[in-house]
Parts: C-alpha cells; sequence; structure tokens
C-alpha cells in the first residue's frame, strides 16, 4: 500500500507540476510572441475584437473536436488555453479595455495549438 501511495503521489506531482508549467510564459520557449502579440499592432477595436473572436472560435472547435482531444498531439491542451485567454480578451474588449496579457496570451497559445497540429 505504501509503494502505491508514494507511485501516485510521484504521478499527481509530475502531472501538477507539468499542467502549471504548460502556460508559463516567462521562460520564452513556450511563446517567442510573449512580449508583443501582432493583436497589440491592431488600432481598431472593432478589428481587433474580431481577430480575437476568430483566434477563440478556432481554439473552441480544436478543443472539442474528438481528433483533438484523443490526438497524443498537446493541440488539445493549447486549444484550451487559447479558447480562455481568447475569451478573457474578449470579456476585456467588450468593456472597451484592452488587456495586453490577455492578447498576448490569446496569440500565443492559439499559434502554439497550430503548431501542434500541422
Amino acid at each position: 500500500m505504501r509503494k502505491l501511495t508514494i507511485g501516485l503521489a510521484v504521478v499527481m506531482s509530475t502531472a501538477l507540476t507539468g499542467s502549471l508549467q504548460a502556460a508559463d510564459m516567462t521562460s520564452g520557449s513556450y511563446c517567442p510572441v510573449a512580449g508583443g502579440a501582432k493583436l497589440l499592432a491592431i488600432e481598431s477595436n472593432a478589428s481587433l475584437t474580431t481577430e480575437v473572436v476568430r483566434l477563440m472560435d478556432e481554439a473552441v472547435a480544436v478543443a472539442d473536436s474528438p481528433q483533438w482531444i484523443n490526438s497524443g498531439r498537446p493541440a488539445f491542451v493549447w486549444a484550451s488555453e487559447a479558447k480562455v485567454a481568447c475569451g478573457k480578451a474578449y470579456g476585456y474588449l467588450r468593456s472597451e479595455y484592452r488587456d495586453e496579457d490577455y492578447l498576448n496570451k490569446c496569440e500565443c497559445f492559439h499559434a502554439r495549438m497550430v503548431e501542434y497540429m500541422y
């Protein structure tokens, strides 16, 4: 029983650590665009909102697709991250506020999703 408990603790610790690092943008290895997303260059809030919604819709489609859910590739993980980040960016945009962190994350996580799809 002790071996099972220790083994489970190691597995859970590894799983939790891995999931916490999945969206870490500070290392630079996950998101080379973390500091300067192209979304930030879009001046019109209407155009920016349209682009964020497009990225979010694509991420939702991948996150809901059995093809990617059951795939061994991490596209599903990045799609899940992208849909949340883009959703939050969209929510802020509806209030006429540009949250640079979520815009950066939206673009970055979407790019990572696409990278693992092809």
